[in-house]
């Protein structure tokens, strides 16, 4: 009988895709780092223009655990990001930054323990309060809010929606319009955000993480391999070969990059951050990004680290859970990783 299902041709081209940047730890490290990162660079899609960082407080205060100012920067021309900044006041200054990373809820106030919407706080339960947690370690947090969530979801009037209830949907292939992605976008803001934290007194800025689940995971882990300044990282139920997840599961059009897999596949990205630290945190049982497929994409990433000479730089943290953080299991493991 024949197949008409596009997955018929799509998911064996997905197996036997080209990856001409497989990582072969006999190769010139340093060259094939160059030509990988350049080739990520154009898979991420145009950038933005630099534009003046334009920083604007709104307002602060003080709780008992920390001192935290909400402020704006501009990340290009007509794109402001709204961000917190939570100092702690426990410690001495200065500070190491975590910069935590929402994925698909309803926003940034996850990050900030502050639950506005119906399902808030199902979100936070699953250990997603990851500025709240990073003040009680002892780390400065800062929280910015990802294009097409929370406060910078889609805006356009109603007779432009077409039934389609998706929030990254429109953003996403506007971008494509453009050659930009919306994934490359969002990697584009992180990097913008540490040009922001240049503003502000009492942090350490060459101990600066990223820490995200999901979709926070994948900006995580991209904006790791994308600016240097990112000296450690933890995405959080992400890390799984494209093959077992992307080509196969359904996921939010945010998470894709065309012809990736003609050239990656995630462990080879890996290439590109060690031998900074790498915490991957994972849930034994997630079905959107299978622990099988983790485990594929972890033995690969200890064999980078190896070839970088940094086999003590990356762990695999497995909760005994879905698909979720864990932190009274990553934290230690961080902590141990990066030495912070």
């Amino acid at each position: 009988m024949p197949d008409f299902a596009p997955e018929a041709c799509h998911y064996p081209l997905s197996l036997n895709a080209p990856r001409r940047l497989k990582f072969d730890p006999q190769a010139d490290l340093r060259a094939w780092r160059q030509e990988a990162y350049a080739t990520l660079k154009r898979l991420l899609g145009v950038m933005p223009d630099h534009v003046p960082i334009n920083l604007r407080i709104e307002w602060e205060q003080d709780t008992d655990l920390f001192h935290e100012t909400r402020f704006l920067y501009a990340a290009e021309a007509n794109q402001d990001v709204p961000a917190h900044l939570l100092v702690p006041k426990q410690g001495s200054a200065p500070y190491p930054v975590i910069i935590c990373l929402q994925g698909h809820t309803s926003g940034m106030h996850i990050s900030l323990g502050r639950p506005k919407f119906p399902g808030d706080e199902e979100s936070i339960a699953g250990d997603r309060d990851y500025a709240i947690q990073a003040v009680k370690q002892g780390f400065a947090a800062l929280v910015i809010e990802q294009r097409a969530f929370g406060e910078r979801a889609d805006a356009r009037p109603a007779e432009y929606r077409h039934g389609v209830d998706r929030p990254c949907w429109h953003a996403t292939l506007a971008a494509l319009l453009l050659g930009r992605t919306l994934l490359g976008e969002r990697v584009w803001d992180v990097s913008r955000s540490i040009d922001a934290l240049e503003h502000f007194p009492n942090l350490d800025l060459s101990r600066i993480a990223t820490l995200g689940d999901s979709t926070g995971g994948t900006i995580s882990f991209y904006s790791a391999c994308y600016d240097e300044r990112i000296t450690a990282t933890m995405p959080t139920a992400y890390i799984c070969t494209f093959r077992d997840t992307l080509a196969i599961h359904d996921h939010c059009e945010d998470h894709y990059l065309p012809g990736l897999l003609n050239e990656f596949e995630l462990a080879d990205l890996a290439g590109l951050i060690a031998p900074r630290p790498l915490i991957a945190v994972h849930g034994r049982y997630d079905i959107a990004f299978p622990y099988s497929g983790t485990l594929e994409a972890y033995s690969e990433i200890e064999k980078i680290y190896a070839a970088f000479g940094a086999p003590d730089k990356c762990r695999l943290v497995t909760g005994e859970g879905v698909h979720r953080f864990f932190a009274d299991l990553a934290w230690s493991v961080f902590r141990e990783v990066t030495g912070w």
